[in-house]
């Protein structure tokens, strides 16, 4: 259910340089999941939609939501000065999520990249499977993996080799020499791509997160459009929001 609301900031830290951990009070945090998001308003009275931005983690009594993300414009750039005690309008929850359903008792790959890696931490504590996680950034600065290592395996990829395969996502799964039932991936699109190809190689299931699309995150600007294989059937087009419809996809549905 869609709802708009106050939070109140419980606590913010930066785990790496523009990279931002804020926990927020909200009742929205009772129904969440893994790969779902939330709009966070800015207070300038001259914005008018929220920005986009993935559920991370849900606390275990689920009163608070945990988003990690990325100064990347005014708005964020506003988030990162909240203090505990703030008050922030957020939207929510958003989008769909991962399927559960569909890797319970099976070998899962899950995977993030840069700033798609907090959206599958969640996943990584509610997926009743047999988890190999793999994470990648762009250098040294390894946000979360701690908080991953809870959970499963953990295998990261640096661009610049600092740690871990030098690579990405990809390079990290050659180099592991393991194989999946399915994927759960989340990251930049040339990522996103390589899953894609990969999961049609071997034969598996691969469910991709398309966030770093959206614009608005509640369909108003049709910004985050993506093809479809099938025909959607309000539209009657080969297309699909990405905030509205997604962000969540079976990678074969859609062209990336």
């Amino acid at each position: 259910m869609k709802e708009k609301s106050m939070a109140c900031v419980l606590s913010q830290a930066e785990l790496a340089p523009g990279i931002f951990d804020l926990w927020l009070q909200t009742g929205m945090a009772a129904n969440a999941k893994p790969g779902q998001f939330i709009g966070v308003y800015p207070k300038n009275a001259s914005t008018l939609l929220p920005r986009p931005i993935s559920i991370c983690e849900v606390n275990e009594d689920k009163t608070a939501l945990r988003i990690v993300y990325r100064v990347a414009g005014a708005g964020t750039a506003e988030f990162s000065g909240l203090k505990e005690g703030d008050r922030v309008a957020i939207l929510g929850t958003l989008g769909n999520g991962f399927p559960l359903e569909a890797g319970k008792g099976k070998k899962c790959f899950l995977m993030g990249g840069g700033i798609g890696v907090p959206p599958i931490l969640q996943l990584s504590k509610e997926l009743a499977a047999e988890k190999s996680i793999f994470l990648g950034y762009r250098d040294g600065a390894l946000f979360l993996k701690e908080d991953f290592e809870k959970y499963g395996n953990v295998f990261v990829a640096t661009e610049d080799g600092s740690n871990g395969t030098k690579g990405n996502v990809m390079d990290a799964i050659a180099a592991s020499g393991l194989e999946a039932d399915v994927i759960y991936a989340c990251g930049p699109m040339p990522m996103l791509r390589a899953i894609k190809r990969y999961a049609q190689e071997k034969g598996i299931q691969a469910y991709i997160s398309l966030e770093e699309h959206m614009a608005c995150g509640v369909g108003a600007c049709l910004g985050c459009v993506v093809k479809t294989k099938e025909v959607d059937h309000h539209s009657h087009v080969h297309n699909a929001r990405i905030c509205t419809d997604g962000p969540v996809f079976e990678a074969k549905e859609v062209e990336i």
